[in-house]
């Protein structure tokens, strides 16, 4: 599976590869272990399994939590979404850590990563 994600998710990436502390560094552990699971997938997911289920907070597209296995004190987040027809998923959202903000990323996910996937569509029709 390819993986793409609008800008601000590099903007995102570049902040967490230059936090040295022992957190930072889990962190982006576990970031790429989420994004490498996406890259190994064949397809879409059609049904909930233990790291990715569904967002029904979305009103625009279908999005997709992944999730990573537990660490104390960490609980990172990617909101995907799948293009139909496509062997691609583009990451829209991503939590620094949802550890410290609890339900408030849910209350306003679908919002944002509506957004950030036209935003990213746009991008790539331009491109």
């Amino acid at each position: 599976m390819q993986i793409d994600w609008p800008r601000e998710f590099n903007d995102q990436l570049d902040r967490l590869e230059t936090d040295r502390t022992e957190r930072g560094r889990k962190r982006l552990q576990l970031l790429t272990f989420m994004l490498k699971r996406l890259r190994d997938l064949d397809s879409a997911p059609v049904q909930d399994t233990a790291m990715i289920k569904r967002v029904r907070q979305s009103k625009q597209h279908p999005i997709w939590r992944v999730s990573h296995p537990y660490v104390a004190g960490v609980a990172l987040r990617l909101i995907c979404w799948f293009p139909p027809d496509e062997d691609r998923v583009v990451v829209a959202l991503f939590s620094g850590d949802k550890a410290s903000m609890g339900d408030v990323f849910y209350d306003t996910v679908g919002v944002r990563a509506d957004r950030l996937i036209n935003r990213w569509r746009n991008e790539t029709e331009e491109a």
